[in-house]
C-alpha cells in the first residue's frame, strides 16, 4: 500500500505541473486586461514550457538517472516555487513563475517511468506508468476547469492564490513520501535480464542495454553516460521515431482545432467542449488500454488500431466538419491516440535499465519535438482546414508501416 501512495502523490505532482501549464489559455483576455499586455504576450506563459522542455528533457533525465529521489525533490519544491511566484505583482512575475514550473516539469514528467520501476514490481508497472501518464491530461481537464470558474479580470487572482495551495500540498506531499528511500526491487531490464538468468542458470549473463546489470537499489550510472547508453540503444531510438507524429498530431489539433472548425460554423465554446472530451477521452483511455494491452502483449496491433483511427477521424473532419463530426472524431482521436504515450513510455521502462531517465527523456523531447514541428505546419494552413486535416491524416497513415518494421522490435523488450 505504501508503493501505491507514492504513485498516487507522484499523479497528484505530475496533473499540477499541467494545471499550471494551462493556468492562461482559458482566461487569456481577461490576463491580458490585468496584466495590461497582448494576447500573444499572455500566448507566450504557456508556449515556455514546450521550448523549455525541448532544451531540459535530457539534462533532466541525467539528473534523474544519477539522483533520482533528489531529482524528483527539486521537481516537486520548483513547481511549487514557481506557482507562488505568479503572485507577484505584474506580468514579470507571472513569466517569471511560469518559466520555474517550465524548468521543474521534465524532472517530474522525465519521472514517470522511474517511479513505477523503483515503487512497483513488474506486474504493477504498466498500471503505475498508466497512472501517471493519465495524470499529466487529467491535469489540463482541471486547469481548463479552473479557468472557466475564474473566467474574469477580477478572477485571476483568487485562481492564482488556488493553484499555488494546490502545488504547495502537493510539493510537501511528495517531500514526505520521498523520505523513505525506494524497495529493493530491480526495475526495468535489469530485472527481465536477472529473471533470465534464474530461469537459465547454464547460459551465459545477460546485461543490460547499456552495459553489465547493477544490483537493484545501486545509482545510475547518470551523466554523459546515460545519454550514450540511451542514444546508441536502437529499440529506445525506434521508440522515440515512433511517438513523432502521433504525439505531434494531438498537440496540433489541441493548438488549432478552434479556427480549424470554426469555418464550419462550430463556435469558440463548443470548440472548448469538444476539446475538453478529447482529453477526458484520452484520461479514460490511458486508465484502461495500456494495461490490457501490455497484459494481452497486444501493443503493436493497439498502435496501429490507434494510428487508423487518428487517420479516420482527421478525414472525417476534413470531409464532414462540423459540431457531431467534430464530437465523436475528437472523442474517438482522444480515447485511442493518447494512450500511445503510456504503452511507449511503459515499454522505454522494460528496455533502458540504467538509463532510464535519460530514455524517458528522449521520448518526451521527440513527442514535443513533433508537437512543435507538426503544428508550426498547421498553423501555415490554418486558413486551408481540409489540407490541414488531410496532411494530419495522412502523415497517421504513413506512420503505420513503421509498426511492421518495429515488430521485431517489441518483440525484443518483452518483459
Amino acid at each position: 500500500m505504501a508503493r501505491w501512495s507514492v504513485i498516487v502523490v507522484f499523479a497528484l505532482l505530475g496533473a499540477v505541473t499541467q494545471v499550471l501549464w494551462v493556468t492562461y489559455a482559458p482566461v487569456t483576455d481577461a490576463a491580458s486586461q490585468v496584466y495590461g499586455v497582448s494576447d500573444g504576450a499572455i500566448g507566450w506563459l504557456a508556449n515556455v514550457f514546450p521550448l523549455l522542455y525541448v532544451l531540459l528533457a535530457i539534462p533532466a533525465g541525467m539528473v534523474l538517472d544519477r539522483w533520482f529521489r533528489g531529482g524528483l525533490a527539486a521537481g516537486a519544491v520548483l513547481t511549487a516555487l514557481g506557482a507562488v511566484l505568479r503572485l507577484g505583482d505584474g506580468y514579470g512575475w507571472a513569466l517569471l513563475g511560469q518559466l520555474v514550473v517550465g524548468v521543474a516539469q521534465p524532472l517530474v514528467l522525465n519521472a514517470i517511468t522511474g517511479v513505477a520501476s523503483r515503487y512497483l514490481p513488474p506486474a504493477d508497472r504498466p498500471t503505475g506508468i498508466a497512472i501517471g501518464s493519465a495524470s499529466t491530461f487529467a491535469g489540463l481537464i482541471v486547469g481548463f476547469g479552473l479557468g472557466a470558474v475564474f473566467a474574469s479580470p477580477a478572477g485571476i487572482r483568487p485562481l492564482l492564490l488556488v493553484q499555488a495551495a494546490l502545488a504547495v500540498v502537493v510539493a510537501v506531499a511528495v517531500l514526505v513520501v520521498l523520505r523513505r528511500p525506494a524497495p529493493n526491487v530491480a526495475h526495468g531490464a535489469v530485472a527481465a535480464l536477472a529473471a533470465k538468468a534464474v530461469a537459465e542458470p547454464d547460459g551465459p549473463v545477460p546485461t543490460p542495454v547499456g552495459g553489465a546489470a547493477e544490483p537493484a537499489g545501486e545509482p545510475a550510472s547518470g551523466g554523459i553516460g546515460a545519454v550514450r547508453e540511451a542514444l546508441r540503444d536502437p529499440v529506445i531510438r525506434r521508440l522515440c521515431v515512433l511517438v513523432f507524429v502521433p504525439f505531434g498530431v494531438f498537440v496540433s489539433l489541441t493548438t488549432f482545432a478552434q479556427p480549424l472548425l470554426e469555418p464550419a460554423g462550430v463556435s469558440e465554446a463548443t470548440a472548448g467542449l469538444i476539446l475538453v472530451a478529447n482529453v477526458v477521452a484520452g484520461v479514460v483511455g490511458c486508465a484502461i488500454v495500456p494495461v490490457l494491452a501490455s497484459r494481452y502483449r497486444v501493443e503493436v496491433r493497439f498502435m496501429g488500431v490507434a494510428l487508423a483511427v487518428t487517420a479516420l477521424a482527421c478525414v472525417a473532419l476534413a470531409v464532414v466538419p462540423g459540431v457531431p463530426v467534430g464530437f465523436v472524431a475528437v472523442i474517438a482521436l482522444g480515447f485511442a491516440l493518447l494512450p500511445a504515450l503510456p504503452i511507449v513510455l511503459e515499454l522505454t521502462e522494460r528496455r533502458a535499465g540504467r538509463a532510464e531517465g535519460t530514455a524517458t527523456g528522449l521520448i518526451w523531447l521527440t513527442g514535443n519535438l513533433g508537437g512543435l514541428v507538426l503544428a508550426a505546419v498547421v498553423g501555415l494552413l490554418v486558413d486551408h482546414p481540409m489540407a490541414a486535416f488531410l496532411l494530419l491524416g495522412a502523415l497517421s497513415l504513413l506512420t503505420l508501416p513503421l509498426l511492421r518494421v518495429f515488430r521485431p522490435t517489441f518483440s525484443a523488450i518483452q518483459r
